[in-house]
């Protein structure tokens, strides 16, 4: 039977497809990691060149604050220097005043000169810090680059041995509907679907067993179940849009179906919504039968109310006879 053919190559197909998107998964998300990593290198690069601008500042500030030390030592000095050859009173005052600003000045200037070469000592710390963990982090940056070459390599030599595959398999479903009417664009149009449904699913083709899709896990309207079973044509389920396949279960597995129908099951509900919404797959004898049933029983309903009719008027005329007695 050509379907069951078909069937097997779709087997061989889907567990093809499921590696391959698997693969293709892994080789779209194994770059993250990377990028990552580099993200993660341009944020420390990016902190060093900040704290490297802030120690430049830093050290010109220590730089500028010793200048002004050596300045403050030196007027304190020379005040020093002028009082011991100071001659007259105002003189001695300038000096003493000279003196006592050179060495409020120098105060200051120490306690800037020391809190500011402190920050820098904190900072040069930090510095070599960073470039210790720049150098740490381009060393596994570059390791991670050859990891993931090589990654890369062995997916694509899996890749390329599944596509190997997977066109040995599509070539045997086209072979299989060569010599039917559109058979090129019937074996494309299955094989399309097949495939989206594996990229949802990873699985694109189930059984049937006792009218529910093992895929879904739904009960398949009845003429519907039929069609698969007789396995005439490829059938897509209704509810996961699966490709169907019928399984035969053991006795001791399968289900009474006159029970399921008298608990209630939705199968009837399925039929007749299936019917009007799909009608490609609706039973034409079937309504055709169902057609005929309700005429026949609209006949045999005249029928019936023309003889209580008549056995009215019967009564009727009895009646009048037994009064004129």
């Amino acid at each position: 039977m050509v379907t069951t053919e078909v069937f097997e190559n779709l087997k061989s197909l889907q567990e093809i497809l499921v590696q391959k998107y698997e693969l293709e998964g892994k080789k779209n998300d194994a770059p993250k990691q990377l990028s990552n990593q580099e993200d993660l290198l341009a944020k420390t690069q990016k902190e060093f060149i900040e704290l490297k601008s802030t120690y430049d500042e830093t050290q010109e500030k220590v730089s500028q604050l010793k200048t002004q030390l050596e300045e403050a030592v030196k007027s304190r000095e020379e005040g020093e220097k002028g009082v011991a050859n100071s001659t007259t009173h105002r003189e001695y005052e300038a000096l003493e005043k000279q003196i006592n600003e050179a060495k409020l000045l120098e105060e200051q200037v120490r306690k800037d000169l020391q809190h500011e070469e402190k920050d820098l000592a904190e900072l040069n710390e930090r510095l070599k810090n960073s470039e210790e963990l720049i150098k740490f982090q381009e060393t596994e940056l570059n390791s991670s680059r050859e990891s993931l070459n090589k990654e890369l390599s062995s997916y694509e030599q899996k890749l390329s041995k599944l596509k190997t595959e997977e066109e040995k398999v599509t070539k045997n479903i086209n072979m299989i509907y060569a010599g039917e009417e559109n058979a090129e664009l019937k074996a494309q149009e299955i094989l399309f679907k097949f495939q989206r449904i594996i990229q949802r699913n990873s699985e694109g083709i189930v059984s049937v067993r006792n009218g529910v899709c093992s895929g879904c896990h739904m009960i398949l309207p009845a003429n519907f179940a039929n069609q698969v079973r007789e396995g005439e044509d490829i059938n897509f389920c209704p509810y996961c849009s699966r490709i169907l396949y019928y399984e035969e279960v053991s006795e001791d597995q399968a289900e009474d179906y006159f029970d399921i129908g008298a608990a209630g099951s939705l199968a009837g509900l399925d039929d007749e919504e299936y019917d009007e919404e799909n009608s490609e797959f609706g039973d034409e004898d079937e309504k055709e039968e169902r057609s005929e049933y309700d005429d026949d029983f609209d006949d045999e309903s005249e029928d019936t109310d023309e003889s209580d009719d008549d056995e009215d008027d019967s009564d009727e005329d009895s009646d009048e006879d037994e009064d004129e007695e």
